[in-house]
C-alpha cells in the first residue's frame, strides 16, 4: 500500500469484498445470491485529507496502490452463512476493528439490488460492502499509517490480507 508523500492521514477500512459471478440489471434481493461468485478481504485505504477536498468521497479512494484485494477468492458455495463471519483489522499487530458481517449498515442483497438499479453489474465486478467502526480517523487521537506499518484484514474463513505501508514516489 503506497501512501502519497504529501498525506498525513492515512487511513485503513478493513472490509469484505463481493466479487459479482453472473451479471445483471434491477436485481431484486431475493435473487441477489444468486450473482455472487465469492468473497474476500479488501482494505479501502483511505487518504484522509484529500477525502476532504470536497464532499465526493472520490479523490481520497482512488490514489494508486490503495486498493488491496485478497489473498485470494472464497467461492461462495464455501461460506455457507456470510453473516456468520467476523472482521479484523490489525494495525502492527494491535486489533484496530473486530466486527460480524452480520453488523453491516447494508446487507449484501440490499447492496446487490442497489447498486444493480443504477448500472448493470457484470462478472467480475466487485463490491466494497462497508467497514465497521475503528478507523484511525475517528479515534480519539486520530492514528493513521506510516512508512513501514503493517496492516491486516482478517475474515474468518476468507482468510487474512496483509500488506506493508510504503511511500510513493
Amino acid at each position: 500500500m503506497l501512501r502519497p508523500p504529501f498525506s498525513e492521514r492515512f487511513d485503513w477500512e478493513g472490509e469484505l469484498a463481493v466479487v459479482i459471478g453472473r451479471g445483471g440489471r434491477a436485481i431484486r434481493k431475493e435473487q441477489a445470491f444468486d450473482h455472487v461468485a465469492g468473497y474476500a478481504c479488501f482494505n479501502d485505504i483511505t487518504v484522509r485529507d484529500w477525502q476532504r477536498h470536497t464532499h465526493q468521497w472520490t479523490p481520497g479512494k482512488n490514489f494508486p496502490g490503495t486498493g488491496a484485494l485478497g489473498p485470494w477468492l472464497v467461492t461462495a458455495d464455501e461460506v455457507p452463512d456470510v453473516n456468520a463471519l467476523t472482521l479484523e483489522s490489525r494495525l502492527n499487530g494491535e486489533v484496530m476493528q473486530h466486527a460480524s458481517l452480520a453488523d453491516l449498515i447494508f446487507t449484501i442483497p440490499t447492496l446487490i439490488e442497489y447498486i444493480s438499479r443504477f448500472t448493470p453489474l457484470s462478472p467480475g465486478d466487485v463490491i466494497a460492502t462497508g467497514t465497521p467502526g475503528g478507523v484511525g480517523d475517528r479515534r480519539d487521537p486520530p492514528r493513521y499509517m506510516k512508512h513501514g506499518d503493517v496492516v491486516e484484514v482478517e475474515i474468518s474463513g476468507l482468510g487474512v490480507l496483509r500488506n506493508q505501508i510504503g511511500t510513493a514516489a
